[in-house]
C-alpha cells in the first residue's frame, strides 16, 4: 500500500485518486485534532443549571457529538498525584493560600458530628415555638462556615460492604447513647472494637427479616423488588428495615431527624445503608409528588393528625396513587384509651383523604399492623360529603419542595395521558431503562424523552468504558455515592449492579428532573448547594457532579461548596467532577490547600481524593 502511495505521487497519474485521497487524509487529520473537544461525559445531555425549565427542554433536534473519542485515550489510569497529570502544571491556575481552622464543638453539638444547617444553636435559641418541631429543622448559619470537621480519635477505614451492614468500628462512630436506651429492643450492641446491628428494632420483636416477611404474607401485591421498588422509612431508628430490604431488590430512603436517639442515621450510613437527616415539622419533605411506591412507619413518634392531619397529608402528597403506607404503631393493637383516642383520630383523618384500609392484622410476636392505600383517582375526593380538607389549587402550589410550608390541602390526582395504562411504572428492573410518566407531562414531551434515551446511552458506555477502566479508582470500597447535580440519575443507572447506592441530588436552581429520577427506581432529593447537606460528616465514600459549579458561582462562593465536599466525604473518598476548565481551575488549588491528592484529564475531568489530614494545631496554610 505505501509502494502505490509514493508511485502514485511520483508518476502524478489518476489526478482525481491522487485529491481525492489528500481531500480524505485532510478530513482525518481535522477529525483527531478536534476529538478532544469531545467531553468524556455527556454535557450536551443535560445543560448546565436553570431557573427556566424551558432551557431544559429546547425546540432543536438533538445534537450528538460523533464519531465518540476512545475512552482510554482520553482518560489515561495514571495515578494521582499532587500536580498535574497528563504533564500539566497545577491546572494553570494561580497558588490559592486558605488558612483552615478546625471545627469547634458547640452547646448540642461535638465538632466531630458537625452539621451546619441543624447545629445552628444561634438560630434555634431565637425561634418562638417548638411545637411542630421547629428545632428540628433547617437553620443555616449566614455566612457559611469555613472550617475543616475533625476526626474522631482512632478513626479508621469503614468495614467494607455487605459486612458494614451488621458490624462497623465503634471507634468511627463513638456514641453508646441508643445502646442504653434501646438494649431490650436489640438495635445495637457494642462488641469489643465494633458496634453490631443484630436486626432487631421495636417492632422487630422477631427480627426485621420476619417483619417483612410479614407484610409480604398479607399484602402479596406488594410484591417487593417487582412492583414495589422505592420506599420511605419514616423515623427509621438504625435503618434496619432499609438494610434488609436491600435483599429483595428494593432501595429504601431512611429518614429521622436529629434528635435525642443519639447518632442513629450516622450509624445507618457507615453501614452503608441509604438514610438522611430530615424531619415532619412545618416544611414539606425535599421531594416530589406522587413518587414513593410505598411508606412505612413503625413506632415512628409521628402524630400524624396533629395540625389539620398536615403530617399524614405530606405522606399523601409524596405517596404515589395506588401506593401503600404501613403503619405499625400499638394504636393499631392495644386496646387502651390513649392508644384508642389515636386510633380513632387516624381512622377520621385517612377517610377523609380517601385512604382505603387494605388490610390489618397481628404477627405471632402480638405486633399489629394496618395498611392503608392511596386512590388512583379523584373520583373520591370530589364526591366527599365535606371538602375537608379541600382540593389544592394547583397554581398556587411550588412545584420544587424546598423551604415550603405543608400543604394543608390534597393535590388533585394527575389525570393518566392516552398513552398511560395506570400511574405505576414498569415493573423493576425494567423500570429503570422505561419512559417516564413525568416526561409526557412536559411540554415538549417527545424531546425530553429523547434526551432521556441519549442521556442513558451515554452513561451506560461511560461508566463502563472510563470509570471503570480509565480512572484509577478502587471501587470495591466506594458504598454510599452522591451524584450531585443528578439529571436523570444516568451515572446511578449505569452503576445499578455494582454493591452501592446513589444519593441523586437535583439543585433546585436547574431543571426538575427528580420525579424522573424516582420513576426510573432510584432515589434523591432536591437541594441548594450553596448550603450545607444534611447529613453527618464522613458519609459519602464518593461525590460526583457534572457541571454544577459555573452556575453556583453565580449565587456563592466556591470555596463553600468545596468545604461542604470534604465535610461529608470520608477519609480516602473520591470526587469527580467534570466542568469548564476555569471552573476547574479555581477548584484544584482549593483542593490542594485540604491536603487532598488530584489527577486532571483533558482539561475537563477532576479526580481527586480526599485524605486524612485536618489542621491539628487549629490553624494551617
Amino acid at each position: 500500500m505505501a509502494t502505490s502511495i509514493r508511485t502514485l505521487l511520483s508518476e502524478r497519474r489518476h489526478p482525481f485518486l491522487l485529491a481525492l485521497f489528500l481531500l480524505s487524509l485532510l478530513i482525518l487529520l481535522l477529525l483527531f485534532s478536534d476529538a478532544s473537544s469531545y467531553l468524556p461525559f455527556p454535557r450536551d445531555v443535560l445543560p448546565p443549571s436553570s431557573s427556566s425549565s424551558a432551557r431544559f427542554l429546547p425546540s432543536p433536534p438533538i445534537s450528538l457529538p460523533s464519531p465518540y473519542p476512545n475512552p482510554s485515550s482520553d482518560c489515561g489510569g495514571e495515578p494521582l498525584q499532587e500536580a498535574a497529570a497528563d504533564g500539566d502544571d497545577d491546572g494553570g491556575s494561580e497558588g490559592v493560600e486558605v488558612r483552615w481552622e478546625i471545627c469547634r464543638g458547640g452547646k448540642t453539638f461535638q465538632a466531630v458530628d458537625y452539621i451546619p444547617c441543624l447545629d445552628n444553636w444561634k438560630a434555634i435559641k431565637k425561634l418562638m415555638s417548638r411545637r411542630h418541631m421547629e428545632h428540628r429543622e433547617r437553620h443555616c448559619p449566614k455566612p457559611s462556615p469555613r472550617c475543616v470537621v475533625p476526626l474522631p480519635r482512632g478513626y479508621k477505614v469503614p468495614v467494607p460492604w455487605p459486612k458494614s451492614r451488621d458490624m462497623i468500628w465503634y471507634d468511627n462512630v463513638p456514641h453508646t447513647k441508643l445502646i442504653e436506651y434501646k438494649k431490650d429492643q436489640n438495635w445495637v450492641r457494642k462488641s469489643a472494637d465494633y458496634l453490631v446491628f443484630p436486626g432487631g428494632g421495636t417492632q422487630f420483636k422477631e427480627g426485621v427479616s420476619s417483619y417483612i416477611e410479614f407484610i409480604e404474607q398479607i399484602l402479596p401485591i406488594v410484591s417487593l423488588g417487582r412492583r414495589t421498588r422505592v420506599i420511605l422509612d419514616v423515623g427509621c431508628g438504625v435503618a434496619s428495615f432499609g438494610g434488609y430490604l436491600l435483599d429483595k431488590d428494593v432501595i429504601t430512603m431512611s429518614f429521622a431527624p436529629k434528635d435525642e436517639h443519639e447518632a442513629q442515621i450516622q450509624f445507618a450510613l457507615e453501614r452503608g445503608i441509604p438514610a438522611f437527616l430530615s424531619v415532619i415539622g412545618t416544611q414539606r419533605l425535599a421531594f416530589p409528588d406522587n413518587v414513593f411506591d410505598l411508606i412505612h412507619c413503625a413506632r415512628c413518634r409521628v402524630h400524624w393528625d396533629a395540625d389539620g392531619g398536615k403530617p399524614l397529608m405530606e405522606l399523601n402528597r409524596i405517596l404515589r396513587p395506588g401506593g401503600f403506607f404501613v403503619w405499625s404503631a400499638t394504636p393499631v393493637y392495644r386496646d387502651n384509651r390513649r392508644d384508642q383516642t389515636v386510633w380513632n383520630a387516624m381512622v377520621a383523618l385517612t377517610n377523609s383523604i380517601c385512604w382505603k384500609t387494605v388490610v390489618k392484622s397481628t404477627d405471632a410476636s402480638g405486633i399489629g399492623v394496618v395498611i392503608y392505600q392511596k386512590p388512583v383517582t379523584n373520583t373520591c375526593y370530589e364526591e366527599r360529603k365535606e371538602n375537608n380538607p379541600p382540593l389544592c389549587i394547583e397554581k398556587n402550589r411550588s412545584s420544587i419542595s424546598w423551604y415550603v410550608p405543608l400543604d394543608s390541602c390534597l393535590p388533585r390526582i394527575p389525570v393518566l395521558s392516552s398513552d398511560q395504562q395506570d400511574h405505576w411504572p414498569t415493573l423493576w428492573p425494567d423500570r429503570l431503562n422505561s419512559k417516564s410518566s413525568s416526561l409526557s407531562e412536559e411540554q415538549n414531551n417527545k424531546y425530553a424523552e429523547e434526551k432521556f434515551i441519549v442521556d442513558m446511552k451515554l452513561w451506560e458506555k461511560l461508566v463502563t468504558e472510563v470509570c471503570f477502566h480509565d480512572l484509577a479508582i478502587n471501587w470495591s470500597n466506594i458504598r454510599n455515592v452522591m451524584d450531585m447535580n443528578a439529571g436523570f440519575g444516568g451515572f446511578a443507572a449505569a452503576l445499578v449492579n455494582q454493591p452501592l447506592w446513589v444519593m441523586n441530588v437535583v439543585p433546585i436552581d436547574g431543571p426538575d428532573t427528580l420525579h424522573s429520577i424516582f420513576d426510573r427506581g432510584l432515589i434523591g432529593t432536591y437541594h441548594d448547594w450553596c448550603e450545607s447537606f444534611d447529613t453527618y460528616p464522613r458519609t459519602y465514600d464518593m461525590l460526583h457532579s457534572t457541571f454544577l459549579f459555573e452556575n453556583l458561582t453565580e449565587r456563592c462562593d466556591i470555596l463553600d461548596v468545596v468545604v461542604e465536599m470534604d465535610r461529608i466525604l470520608r477519609p480516602s473518598g473520591w470526587v469527580l467532577i467534570q466542568d469548564t476548565t476555569e471552573m476547574i481551575k479555581k477548584m484544584r488549588p482549593i483542593l490542594h490547600s485540604l491536603h487532598w491528592v488530584t489527577s486532571l484529564y483533558k482539561q475537563h475531568i477532576l479526580v481527586g481524593k480526599k485524605g486524612f489530614w485536618h489542621p491539628d494545631s487549629g490553624v494551617s496554610t
